[in-house]
């Protein structure tokens, strides 16, 4: 396996927020990681209260966290034990590069 750079987005209930937090800084490679309000957007209204089916939008937390492509297996396998039926979507993007400017 590589050890190529990853970028892993997770939409976060906002209820599991401090959960998925205290997951993240808990682990030995992640050298910090980044999270901000959205508003997640979908035709599927199984789990939208009544507001959030009139305004066709629901809050979540967006967590992005660079791992190594060796790394990620161990991710998301401690996100998918802690956090099993949760509704946490996630996405992972090669990083082509990155730095500080």
């Amino acid at each position: 396996m590589s050890n190529n750079l990853l970028l892993v987005t997770f939409n976060v209930p906002p209820t599991i927020e401090s959960l998925v937090v205290d997951s993240l800084l808990l682990l030995e490679s992640a050298s910090g990681f980044s999270s901000f309000p959205v508003f997640a957007h979908s035709h599927v209204n199984d789990d939208l209260s009544l507001a959030e089916q009139v305004t066709g939008r629901q809050k979540k937390i967006r967590f992005q966290i660079y791992v190594l492509e060796n790394e990620l297996a161990v991710l998301l396998a401690q996100f998918k034990k802690s956090f099993a039926g949760s509704g946490i979507e996630y996405w992972v993007l090669p990083v082509l590069e990155n730095g500080v400017i």
